[in-house]
């Protein structure tokens, strides 16, 4: 039997670790962090997409209307002069790159760095989609953008409160902790807008009207300040704002908040009591928090009931759940258009310059770049020309997809750097190969922010490459400084050298079970704010952009499978995953159906104001008015773009109608 690499599971944002058998491809669960021997389908079968006849087999270059093979020393010879003649012309900020939250910690270390020596801070990823309201919740408030406790504290906490977030389906191995902490005693709490499965293990199970995650918040810390519940020593010394939060919570009654949200009064005082006495706890959320136009005050409502209580550090954490495998990672090496590496403030001077240093220049640019979700406008508006993907399908993920196809069109030169063709590679002008997960060695950090080393498997299929190597390439064909990298590890290396906290070799890395960064456990003694202390910040109920009306009567929102990731480019092209899933439907009530005539498995059409899309439909598990439809697939042709205050969609919240439908055209009987 060969021996056993380990790497990081390309999925989720938990960040199991694999063992892989080079010669038969097959995958074992690691016994150690922080998976502990488990693992969910995705992981079981991820090596299944090495194996794809579909991957990409070597550059290819738009000629009129097809895409023919060219080397590589012609492909970004060509992308970086055409690169080079768009920023003469239109100047730097006429560029934009998008980094990834599949590849590793120095390959998005890479991008970023290219973008910014370019002399542009147009550089984002998806993270923007998910959590980046987290971000700016969690900076507001504590003063650091991440997850604030490992997963092993939730085993210890007395209360876990999950919020808008499904790890029974999502995070199946987090699930797993939090049953441990359950066996312990711990009280487990649900809110969410429809029956999922993590409630078959809840406690309390609230089912709230869609968008009114903050009057349902702010009930409960109206409840716990008039009863006294809070931690009086923990606010007095360690955090501000208190009389403020007080002020505005008065009028959110419990009475007031059943009215909002259908949730009982008298639920709604006991889930906030228990929660309340439990003495610890933990608060984990997802995007049915933050993909919505009050993303960032969903947010900072339930940091607020975290901050009153002193559940921080040893006593509580802020889980913000990650979806993708390095999104954090991501986000850490500085793929954002508004941070520099580590969170860290284009404004910060001092350690801006120190980036410089490092790459051998004086200064980076200072204006925010921007948001992923502002290019499409932007190059609508030809003040964007050129356009550098890797590994991301905007022309799916996008909320209102067709205008971002519209815009992809509009383009002077497009590049998509990926494993597979995507919808979003048919705009590409070129099309450039690189390699999967376990053909190359990297760093990758996972939601607690451990960073942890991924081993190479086997070989790059046919002529792909790393995408460290490809932005090397093309790094040196810019004329930009600091791109004579011969190994991952000089890169791994460099971005050490931007963390006091990463004081270590690159080898300590690889044969430990990963480095946390910033540390463990963040805020056990004092916030990473100007004066240490944390903000509790009052906010209002934001109404949904989007409305629902005579016409368009019922509320589309979007959900997570267990076997599908993202929009499904590896997971489609997994046979065991998609045997598992089978075809996708849409949940509706049986009320809803009722009234339209619809029984399980018909065909239905749902329609928004951008688009309609078919999908046979699934009856029950959802409260009446409420439509769920999974987003690996064409549900983005329906959401809508209006954007929080973070630039994140409002994916969650849709006005929509739905009739029974014929079956489409070409679809088999029986």
């Amino acid at each position: 039997m060969s021996e056993l690499k380990t790497v990081v599971c390309p999925y989720c944002g938990f960040g199991c670790k694999l063992l892989v058998d080079p010669k038969t491809m097959k995958v074992k669960p690691y016994r150690g962090e922080p998976n502990r021997g488990k693992l969910c389908p995705k992981g079981l079968h991820s090596t299944e997409i090495i194996l794809s006849k579909e991957r990409l087999k070597r550059p290819l270059k738009r000629i009129g209307s097809a895409m023919v093979p060219v080397s590589w020393g012609v492909a970004i010879e060509e992308i970086a002069n055409k690169l080079l003649e768009i920023r003469e012309l239109y100047g730097a900020d006429s560029v934009a790159f998008l980094a990834s939250s599949k590849v590793n910690n120095e390959e998005n270390y890479l991008l970023q760095k290219i973008a910014r020596l370019f002399g542009t801070n147009n550089i984002d990823n998806c993270a923007r989609l998910c959590h980046e309201a987290s971000v700016h919740a969690l900076k507001l408030t504590v003063g650091t953008g991440a997850q604030t406790n490992p997963y092993e504290d939730l085993e210890s906490f007395n209360a876990i409160l999950i919020w808008g977030y499904n790890p029974a389906e999502t995070h199946p191995v987090v699930m797993d902790y939090i049953l441990r902490a359950k066996r312990n005693g711990a009280k487990i709490i649900v809110v969410d807008v429809r029956k999922t499965k993590t409630m078959a293990f809840a406690d309390y199970k609230l089912i709230i009207r869609p968008g009114t995650d903050i009057t349902l918040a702010n009930a409960m810390i109206h409840v716990i300040i008039r009863e006294e519940l809070y931690n009086e020593d923990f606010i007095r010394s360690k955090v501000d704002g208190f009389s403020e939060v007080k002020m505005a919570v008065g009028k959110y009654t419990p009475e007031y908040a059943e009215r909002v949200t259908g949730i009982p009064a008298e639920t709604i005082r006991a889930v906030a009591r228990t929660f309340a006495l439990a003495g610890s706890g933990a608060i984990t959320w997802g995007m049915g928090l933050t993909q919505h136009v009050s993303g960032v005050e969903n947010v900072l409502a339930v940091i607020d009931l975290a901050l009153l209580l002193g559940y921080i550090g040893e006593r509580g954490g802020l889980y913000p759940m990650r979806g993708q495998n390095n999104v954090q990672g991501a986000a850490y090496m500085g793929a954002l258009s508004e941070f520099l590496p580590g969170y860290v403030s284009l404004a910060d001077e001092r350690f801006r310059k120190r980036v410089a240093s490092l790459w051998g220049v004086d200064d980076l640019p200072t204006e925010r770049g921007l948001y992923l979700t502002e290019l499409w406008d932007e190059i609508e508006e030809g003040n964007v020309k050129a356009l550098y993907i890797m590994g991301e399908n905007p022309a799916v993920s996008e909320a209102d997809f067709r205008r971002v196809r519209k815009a992809l069109r509009k383009l002077d030169l497009l590049v998509v750097q990926d494993i597979f063709p995507t919808r979003t590679s048919r705009y590409a002008h070129y099309l450039l190969p690189a390699s999967a997960f376990c053909e190359k060695s990297g760093s990758y950090m996972n939601s607690e922010r451990r960073i942890q080393w991924s081993e190479k498997v086997c070989e790059p299929y046919a002529d792909s490459k790393p995408d460290w190597e490809i932005l090397t390439m093309l790094g040196r064909a810019l004329g930009l400084p600091g791109f004579n990298y011969s190994s991952v590890e000089e890169v791994t290396a460099e971005y050490f050298r931007l963390f006091p906290e990463l004081e270590r070799s690159v080898e300590e890395l690889k044969s430990s079970d990963g480095i946390f960064l910033p540390r463990k456990r963040l805020h056990t003694w004092e916030f990473a704010t100007p004066d240490g202390k944390a903000k509790l910040m009052a906010v209002e109920q934001v109404e949904p952009w989007d409305r629902t009306y005579d016409e368009y009567p019922l509320v589309l929102t979007t959900v997570r499978l267990i076997g599908h990731y993202n929009t499904g480019e590896m997971t489609l092209r997994s046979p065991s995953l998609v045997n598992l899933m089978g075809e996708p439907r849409a949940l509706i009530s049986a009320k809803d159906a009722e009234k339209l005539g619809i029984a399980d498995g018909d065909w239905v059409e749902i329609e928004t104001r951008r688009g309609r899309v078919m999908i046979r439909a699934k009856i029950g598990g959802i409260p009446k008015g409420l439509i769920a439809v999974p987003f690996h697939f064409k549900a983005n042709g329906l959401t809508g773009s209006a954007l929080n205050k973070a630039g994140t969609p409002e994916f969650k919240f849709s006005a929509c109608r739905v009739r029974k439908a014929g079956k489409p055209k070409g679809e088999a009987s029986g």
